[in-house]
């Protein structure tokens, strides 16, 4: 196999995990382990598959190729751990900005944004989850805006139970089911939509009380 068809094998794992099974056994673990972790714990690998690996990866397990609670335990340390890693890269970057003047960047929001963090950042951290791209930077933006790291460990917890148990055990009970792989973003967008239009109806409702009492 050259570097090309393993690069190819690991941006399309969701799509070539019985290969990868059958021919690493138990070192598909590890593989998987690492992709969940590298993809949510360094902001220059976004792109790797997150949702749908998971998925399938709870369909693999319920064939017997996978030991379900091995995978979804080795699935959630991989989350959160990789989580945690992109808060301290972030923290690490961001408290520079904090103490020093830089021309390109604005202060102010920078301010901005760790009081946005302190107030509603729970809710980023658990519902980027589940939206690609943004659950790797969402926790790299909550390190550098200094959100408080205990605050953040709980909400970093929540949101990685929730993607990883959802995902794994729906794989488990559908994820061989004929026409769900097929549509498994569509049934990831309108999970997310349930999640966000309550809290956008909540958000606009205390908006327009406001501005009513004003």
């Amino acid at each position: 196999m050259n570097l090309m068809q393993i690069i190819d094998m690991i941006l399309h794992v969701d799509k070539s995990l019985g290969l990868v099974i059958q021919q690493y056994g138990t070192l598909a673990y590890v593989f998987l382990f690492a992709i969940v972790f590298c993809e949510t714990g360094l902001v220059l690998l976004p792109f790797l598959p997150g949702d749908s690996l998971l998925f399938i990866g709870g369909a693999f397990s319920a064939t017997g190729a996978m030991n379900f609670w091995i995978l979804m335990a080795l699935l959630l340390v991989a989350a959160i751990g990789g989580n945690t890693l992109n808060y301290w890269i972030g923290g690490a970057v961001g408290h520079r900005a904090f103490t020093r003047d830089y021309r390109w960047l604005d202060k102010a929001a920078l301010m901005r944004t760790h009081a946005f963090y302190e107030k509603h950042g729970g809710k980023t951290i658990i519902l980027s989850r589940f939206i690609p791209v943004v659950r790797t930077f969402a926790p790299f933006v909550a390190g550098a805006s200094d959100m408080n790291f205990s605050k953040f460990q709980l909400f970093n917890v929540t949101g990685a139970f929730v993607w990883v148990v959802g995902l794994v055990t729906g794989g488990y009970f559908f994820g061989n089911t004929p026409g769900i792989q097929e549509h498994l973003n569509t049934i990831v967008l309108v999970g997310i939509g349930a999640a966000i239009v309550p809290l956008a109806i909540g958000a606009l409702w205390k908006f327009v009380h406001k501005r009513v009492a004003n």
